[in-house]
């Protein structure tokens, strides 16, 4: 009798504890071959493309700021409820939205296929054409709705605006302050459009040598999704039923005692 009570009491939880305690270094642990990678004398030189649907900001300055004046557009100020003006007391620069087609109207120069080329080579193209009106010209250019999207089992999923013109994967996930214990670390799979062209794409963080993948720096609007491992997916099962299976367990014990009881 009091070795079915202890039974009784504690197979609910064997069974349980047998679920989630599989876990393995190789599973969860990142960079696991680093120590065997050459070390990388040059910095990686990626750049993102400029395509469809880029918010640029582009501002042109020169010695004699009147000479500039021209291929910078200003805002208009607009009236807010409250009677104010927005952007009062201060010069904003207009964006330029890349279009379908990949341009954008820009003044004095007209209309410019920017989509496809990168942000040194959009500046090549604008320092060459405004040369010829002004002397030494000094371009700034910035994309102003650059930003990635992070989902699944990550702590804090969201999609996150980038200050600067390139993002890695592992930026993007400490945005999204890591993974949680439960992200399969070996198979995140990052979404990309690039001029209405989607890939799919998946990387392996536990194995260091992702640092030279083309998917270790970011695009924008990259979507990066990391799946939920196999305890994960089994912990929701045993969740969604626990309540069950005890119940049961704890039934069959109950029977077999009283069986074993009545039958001395």
């Amino acid at each position: 009798m009091k070795y079915f009570f202890v039974l009784k009491k504690t197979i609910p939880f064997l069974l349980i504890f047998l679920l989630f305690s599989c876990a393995q270094r190789k599973d969860y642990v990142y960079y696991q071959n680093i120590d065997g990678l050459a070390n990388s004398e040059k910095a990686n030189s990626y750049e993102i493309k400029i395509q469809a649907d880029d918010l640029l900001m582009i501002i042109v300055a020169a010695d004699d700021p009147e000479t500039a004046l021209p291929f910078n557009l200003s805002t208009v100020s607009v009236p807010l409820a409250n009677g104010s003006i927005a952007g009062q007391g201060q010069l904003t620069m207009q964006s330029y939205l890349v279009d379908a087609p990949g341009t954008i109207d820009f003044p004095i120069l007209g209309k410019l296929k920017v989509s496809g080329l990168t942000r040194s080579q959009l500046l090549e193209l604008l320092e060459g054409k405004i040369a010829k009106y002004i002397k030494n010209p000094i371009i700034n250019i910035r994309i102003m709705n650059f930003k990635v999207s992070v989902q699944g089992e990550v702590n804090n999923p969201g999609t996150y605006p980038i200050n600067s013109d390139r993002v890695t994967l592992i930026e993007a996930l400490s945005m999204a302050k890591d993974l949680t214990i439960y992200g399969k670390r070996n198979n995140i799979l990052i979404i990309r459009d690039l001029n209405g062209t989607k890939s799919y794409n998946r990387v392996d963080i536990t194995k260091a040598d992702f640092i030279n993948s083309p998917f270790y720096y970011l695009s924008q609007n990259d979507v990066v999704y990391v799946e939920p491992n196999k305890t994960r997916i089994n912990g929701a099962a045993v969740g969604a039923n626990t309540g069950v299976i005890i119940s049961i367990t704890s039934l069959i014990i109950t029977l077999i005692t009283l069986i074993v009881t009545t039958s001395k």
